[in-house]
């Protein structure tokens, strides 16, 4: 009878690995004293090795890319819709039915589903999803604490009142029903797990210790594949910075592009966001290299950020960070990077402005990228 090969014990490990780094500390030195003795050949050396380098760099920058964006969906958020004061329900209907988008990403905000603990009402989700799936819409859901829209964190109010030790496993529980709810829903396409999950410095969130929220992060993604391996979980990097180098990894990133914004941290005023275009693709590059999983933009900015909350800015105000103009300009700049998916930011605004003021200016332009897009043919920005 064969016998299986004995694991190595720890000591033995670590002898060996002991023995590793010694040899490779001696090739170090010897290459570094064999450099030292070779100055031409050092030179030579760093010339050549930084000519690649910038040529790579170049190679990304420039890589003729299908500069499409080829599935385009809009994000929608109830809570933010009652807020600007529009019918929710319309503005979702029209968003399908109207405006011809094909995908969409929704919240499934905590203390919206879960107002009493223990208790839990489905009734406008499940709305939303069955509506969807009518029409043959699909829906990328987001899930977990932090989801889009002010205050970001949404905590029931019971749960405010309970230590992270005690609300934590409340909200896994609430997780594991919502998962387990949708997992076969015909509408569902993926699960979006808390949003822009380390961003510690925007919104009113009570953990922001990174090992307690990398913990809990791994904890809430494999409690969702344990229930549904059928369906990608995407995770977005905080705001428009940051690698992914730390776990869990999931089966696809997004990460967000701003264009536009009023700025209270240096020097109040607006100001446009110094992220070019070859840096994002630059980063959608080191991501696919270190991960090597797919990429979406999962916000891309197509309403206004102003100095105060949108329903207090007069139209011009809002024009001044997101006119329709500046529509058009920020997906030509989001489809330069060369990415395939994205969802737009701003669909509330949108119907807001074209019923409330008004103004259907921002909702034709929407509808008109959205046409553009679906038609696959190449994006036209229309004259001023």
């Amino acid at each position: 009878m064969l016998k299986m090969p004995r694991k190595k014990s720890k000591s033995q490990r670590r002898l060996w690995w002991l023995k590793l780094k010694h040899i490779g500390h001696n090739t170090w030195r010897r290459v570094k004293a064999f450099y030292s003795r070779h100055t031409v050949l050092r030179r030579l050396s760093y010339t050549v090795g930084s000519g690649l380098g910038l040529v790579l760099l170049l190679a990304i920058i420039f890589h003729p890319l299908d500069h499409k964006i080829k599935r385009v969906g809009a994000s929608f958020s109830i809570k933010y819709a009652q807020e600007l004061g529009i019918d929710w329900q319309e503005a979702y209907q029209a968003l399908m039915d109207d405006m011809g988008l094909n995908y969409l990403r929704l919240m499934s905000h905590w203390d919206q589903h879960e107002p009493f603990d223990n208790q839990y009402d489905w009734t406008d989700l499940d709305w939303q999803m069955d509506e969807a799936a009518k029409r043959g819409v699909k829906v990328s859901l987001a899930i977990g604490l932090r989801q889009p829209r002010w205050p970001e964190c949404h905590y029931p109010p019971w749960a405010k009142r309970l230590p992270r030790e005690e609300w934590h496993p409340k909200l896994m529980d609430y997780l594991r029903d919502l998962v387990e709810r949708y997992k076969d829903h015909p509408a569902l396409i993926s699960y979006q797990l808390e949003n822009e999950a380390l961003n510690s410095w925007f919104g009113e969130c009570f953990v922001h210790d990174r090992d307690h929220l990398k913990a809990d992060l791994t904890q809430e993604f494999e409690l969702v594949k344990s229930i549904d391996t059928q369906h990608p979980v995407v995770m977005s990097l905080s705001d428009q910075h940051g690698l992914p180098t730390g776990e869990p990894t999931p089966d696809i990133y997004g990460f967000s592009v701003y264009r536009i914004v009023y700025n209270t941290q240096i020097a109040r005023g607006y100001f446009v966001y110094p992220t070019p275009i070859w840096y994002h693709r630059l980063r959608a590059w080191i991501i696919d290299v270190l991960k090597d999983r797919p990429i979406l933009i999962h916000e891309l900015q197509l309403e206004p950020w102003g100095p105060a909350p949108t329903p207090q800015l007069s139209i011009p105000e809002q024009d001044r960070s997101m006119s329709p103009a500046q529509m058009y300009k920020n997906v030509d700049f989001g489809r330069q990077i060369g990415i395939d998916e994205a969802y737009l930011w701003g669909a509330e605004w949108w119907y807001w402005r074209k019923t409330a003021l008004s103004d259907p200016d921002p909702w034709v332009a929407a509808k008109d990228i959205v046409r553009q897009i679906n038609a696959g043919k190449d994006f036209t920005i229309p004259a001023d």
